[in-house]
């Protein structure tokens, strides 16, 4: 996966950049086997025209994992966004979520979409969440928007 690390919005709006710890937490995720799904969150830096995502939580034992479902809880996932957030001043802050699924090239299921727009519309800067699907091939990369409003990023080639 280290060549899906730049993402672009079709208009090039939006430039995104996975950092290796990031896609190496998804590489360790892909379900293969009978692995069920995994997931947390993404911390990362907003600027201008871009997005750095440079943490992934892993899952916790509190979470719910099973073959076709991830369930985050917030308890784990939410202390250490809280902890970074203030040990870096308010700049490392929650971007979105990640999640696998038992697919090569993933696809978000009703479920997700439904999901991802609730917490993109409880989101207390109103951003649009970033929604991460992990695959056993590729990844499916979306900015997801509180008014059900879905922007569908692609791999940015230089």
């Amino acid at each position: 996966m280290r060549h899906m690390s730049d993402w672009t919005l079709d208009d090039g709006s939006l430039l995104l950049n996975f950092s290796d710890e990031v896609l190496g937490m998804f590489e360790r995720h892909v379900q293969v086997g009978d692995l069920p799904e995994s997931g947390g969150v993404l911390l990362g830096t907003v600027h201008e025209k871009g997005l750095l995502v440079t943490l992934a939580t892993k899952p916790t034992r509190l979470d719910r994992q099973l073959r076709y479902l991830f369930e985050r809880l917030p308890f784990g996932h939410r202390a250490v966004a809280k902890r970074f957030w203030r040990s870096s001043g308010g700049t490392i802050r929650y971007i979105g979520e990640w999640h696998t699924h038992p697919q090569d090239m993933p696809v978000p299921s009703d479920i997700d979409m439904n999901e991802w727009k609730k917490l993109a519309s409880k989101r207390a800067d109103k951003r649009p969440l970033l929604a991460v699907i992990v695959g056993r091939r590729g990844l499916h990369v979306e900015m997801a928007h509180g008014d059900g409003k879905r922007q569908l990023l692609r791999p940015y080639v230089g």
